[in-house]
């Protein structure tokens, strides 16, 4: 009987045991917290809140500490020239001509800028220097330096300059092809000036590959980093950086009518900035490869055309004569879907894609031809950029525009005997100045011209100014000029 009782008891103690363990070690539901106020009558009310862990917020504070000291506040002076009309003919014969003409005057301008390099390098936005005869740099700790400009990329809107100093701080580069929609994103610059140096902002990734709306016709790289972090005209040339606090774009223009942040910024990617910085260190201006295609997004109508799988990709409109597109056998309206594997969804994605390669290079384009998807290796050209330098198609660079002789079919039908044909306009002083594609130019100066080479050369030997004369496809004169 003593054996019996002994297990019985034995078993109703591991029992109990066991029971207090799980009763110990079991999760007890946390009470919800409730909290009393009183409302608008006094009278007093219940309402319930929830309690998060630290970990459920972004934290910035890495990001925003180390990368902060690495933007600059930069501030610029420029020298504007202010012209006086309608002056009275009595305060000139007082005081003299010298009075009347037109004086230089100082404008002070402010961006913002990131240091690159410990040894000085810092990049910013060509909109920021241009035209600049001072910048003065201000570090995060108030120290201050004169900087030069080590080169500008207006194609970019980047530009590098330098200050004569060493062991500064520096932002780390991430890869911008990384970032995703919806990622976290800080923005740090001087926005509206001085006062507000330093000024650390937050925002999503709202979009990628976009272009500024009311594009102006220039040519540009425009693949842009949106974002809703407030950035203001002085973020321009400051940096956006994800949470691990690395460099993934730099802020350069906002969407306003007011000209204050209203909920859009764009920012160049860094993978685009670095390969543009790089060359501007390394030879003071870019090394720019080009394809030789026009081109346009692909749509559904033209999927349907040309009955395509999906609506994605881009068409070639032209294939320029002698150019790398040409080599490698690529055809108008052959969809171009992937460069190096990297998938291609509009114009913008093949500019920025195109601008990581330098002139020489090799990349492997993916397109498809009449339905079926092949391969060709294309070898990138450069693009003339200087006046006089042949480009690609033959035509000669001239202040932004591209030239060749006027055929003698054109001529005749005129009535010119020489004269040299605006083939291209692209951007520069001579787009601003009102030349027109497909127009004429027979005078340069007052002196007659028949080949590209005369219009660079006259225009050479000019002074100060380029004074331009033709006629156009209407048989209408026209005539422009412009400062050298």
């Amino acid at each position: 009987m003593k054996p019996m009782t002994t297990v019985l008891v034995s078993i109703l103690a591991g029992g109990l045991a066991a029971f207090g363990v799980v009763k110990a070690t079991a999760p007890q539901a946390e009470p919800q917290e409730q909290n009393v106020i009183k409302d608008a009558s006094g009278k007093e009310v219940e309402y319930r809140t929830v309690n998060l862990a630290e970990t459920d917020y972004p934290d910035f504070t890495y990001a925003a500490e180390s990368a902060v000291e690495a933007v600059v506040y930069v501030e610029v002076t420029v020298q504007r020239r202010q012209q006086y009309q309608n002056i009275d003919p009595f305060f000139r014969f007082f005081f003299g001509d010298e009075y009347a003409l037109p004086q230089n005057r100082e404008a002070k301008g402010s961006g913002s800028g990131v240091i690159i390099r410990p040894d000085g390098y810092i990049v910013t936005n060509n909109h920021v220097v241009s035209g600049a005869s001072k910048i003065q740099v201000t570090l995060n700790n108030n120290e201050q330096y004169e900087a030069t400009i080590v080169g500008t990329d207006p194609a970019t809107d980047v530009a590098i300059i330098k200050v004569d100093a060493t062991g500064l701080p520096t932002i780390p580069m991430g890869d911008s092809d990384n970032l995703r929609l919806g990622e976290w994103v800080l923005a740090i610059g001087s926005p509206l000036g001085a006062q507000l140096r330093s000024t650390i902002t937050a925002g999503i990734v709202s979009a990628k590959g976009r272009s500024m709306p009311d594009y102006s016709g220039e040519f540009k790289i425009e693949s842009f980093i949106q974002t809703d972090a407030a950035v203001n005209p002085g973020n321009s040339g400051g940096a956006l950086v994800n949470k691990k606090g690395e460099l993934v774009g730099i802020n350069t223009a906002i969407v306003s009518q007011t000209g204050s942040y209203t909920g859009y910024s764009f920012a160049v990617p860094v993978n685009i900035v670095k390969r543009v910085a790089e060359d501007l260190m390394d030879y003071g201006s870019v090394k720019r490869a080009v394809l030789g295609i026009t081109m346009g997004t692909v749509d559904k109508k033209f999927a349907d055309e040309m009955k395509l799988s999906s609506v994605s990709g881009v068409y070639i409109n032209e294939v320029l004569k002698g150019s790398a597109a040409e080599k490698a056998g690529l055809q108008k309206n052959d969809v171009i879907v992937a460069i190096d594997g990297q998938k291609i969804t509009d114009a913008s994605s093949v500019q920025a894609k195109v601008s990581d390669y330098h002139p020489g290079d090799k990349a492997v384009i993916t397109y498809i031809r009449s339905g079926k998807q092949q391969e060709t290796t294309v070898v990138f050209q450069a693009a003339a950029q200087q006046n006089g330098e042949a480009d690609i198609d033959g035509s000669i660079a001239f202040y932004g525009a591209r030239l060749k002789p006027a055929s003698p079919e054109t001529l005749k039908t005129l009535g010119q005997r020489a004269g040299v044909e605006i083939v291209s306009v692209g951007s520069g002083k001579m787009a601003e100045a009102g030349a027109r594609e497909n127009t004429i130019i027979t005078h340069v100066n007052g002196e007659a011209v028949s080949k590209p080479e005369d219009v660079v050369a006259k225009a050479k030997k000019s002074v100060r100014a380029v004074y331009i004369e033709g006629i156009d496809m209407n048989g209408k004169s026209f005539y422009f000029g412009f400062g050298k």
